[in-house]
């Protein structure tokens, strides 16, 4: 999964478009899901792939090479380290999807804030 994530950010476009629509895809398929049963195949496999991507992108930032500055990666990691408690519990049917939609929307806040930011070019 990582080594897909990164042969991703190189082939197309800057790393933040590429985790922008990354998490557009994944939030829209939890966000379908909050329809289904915990149970439902849908609704696991919707969070297990949000769960996969948070994976991948925790283990991106704990490499000495990401450019990320130290506090953001660490917060980053927190996040991605309670997305994996939440998601188990939300798979248990003991917690609410929307939270996990909501840390990802507000995650695409700040990607396209940054990419706003980015000189053109």
């Amino acid at each position: 999964m990582l080594q897909a994530y990164q042969q991703i950010q190189k082939n197309t476009g800057s790393p933040r478009s590429v985790e922008y629509r990354l998490f557009a895809q994944v939030t829209r398929a939890l966000i379908e899901a909050r329809e289904m049963k915990p149970y439902e195949r849908k609704f696991v496999d919707a969070v297990h792939w949000n769960r996969q991507v948070w994976n991948a992108l925790s283990n991106d930032l704990s490499q000495e090479a990401n450019g990320l500055p130290a506090a953001l990666r660490a917060n980053l990691i927190s996040i991605a380290l309670w997305v994996g408690k939440y998601s188990s519990q939300t798979m248990r049917g003991d917690a609410d999807i929307s939270a996990l939609i909501d840390v990802n929307r507000n995650i695409m806040e700040g990607l396209a804030a940054r990419q706003a930011a980015e000189p053109a070019g």
